[in-house]
This record gives structure tokens, C-alpha cells and sequence, in this order.
């Protein structure tokens, strides 16, 4: 007759799954984690914190170069409680069309030297979208 396994085994593979499903849990989420800041905060913070983030405010008219139907832009990003506090932001891809100055524009990417490097850039709707303009039209 043989042996049946014991609770000490049942335990220990519990033990190892539960250890296994915590560790894939903790890396995908350090991994996947970013930060997501106004202007004023992400400029509190020291660079190397900002290696990965996403930052929203609003897009100053001054030094704007780049738009809507161009490849690339190179712009300050205005902090919208305290329009003092910029960050110049650089990205490269197709910006949308509803990019210009005075929208709020929300930008990922990192912190290099003294200029946020943009990997997306996305545009705020424009208030022709909102409920209230709907319902006169």
C-alpha cells in the first residue's frame, strides 16, 4: 500500500505558488509604474525620479516651434496654476491636430539634462466636444 502525500506538501506547494504569484505581481507593477505630475511637481523633484513619467499642463505660445501636421515640437510646458513654472519639452512623432498654443497637453517620457524628452504627446479635446456646446448646436 502506498503512502499518501502529507499536509506538509500541500503546504509547501500553497507556500511556493502564493511566493511565485507575489514576485510576478511586485515586478510587473515597479516595471510598469509611472508618474504622472503637473508641472510644479515633476519640477520639485530630482531628475533621476523622472526617468519615466507623464506630465500635463499647458502649451506656451513663446518659443513654440513644430505643430500640428510637422514630425516633431519643441515647446514649454506651462504649469496651469502657476504659469512661471515651465518645463521645455522636445518630442518627436506626429503631433495632433488640435496641438497649439494655450491647449493642455499631456506628454510621457524622461527627464534628460535640462529638457523633458516626449515619447507621446496627447491634446486635451477641444471645447467644441463638450456637453454644454453640444447641446447648442
Amino acid at each position: 500500500m502506498q503512502k499518501k502525500p502529507g499536509k506538509a506538501v500541500y503546504a509547501a506547494a500553497a507556500i511556493l505558488l502564493l511566493a511565485g504569484l507575489g514576485f510576478l505581481l511586485a515586478s510587473g507593477l515597479s516595471e510598469n509604474s509611472v508618474y504622472f505630475l503637473n508641472v510644479s511637481e515633476a519640477l520639485a523633484m530630482p531628475a533621476g525620479k523622472l526617468s519615466q513619467a507623464r506630465l500635463f499642463g499647458t502649451v506656451d505660445a513663446e518659443g513654440l516651434t513644430g505643430g500640428p501636421g510637422t514630425m516633431a515640437a519643441s515647446f514649454r510646458l506651462q504649469d496651469k496654476d502657476d504659469v512661471r513654472k515651465t518645463i521645455w519639452v522636445d518630442y518627436a512623432g506626429a503631433v495632433p491636430d488640435t496641438f497649439k498654443p494655450g491647449v493642455e497637453v499631456i506628454v510621457e517620457g524622461a527627464m534628460q539634462s535640462d529638457r523633458f524628452k516626449a515619447t507621446t504627446l496627447m491634446t486635451k479635446c477641444p471645447s467644441k466636444y463638450q456637453k454644454e456646446n453640444r447641446e447648442k448646436s
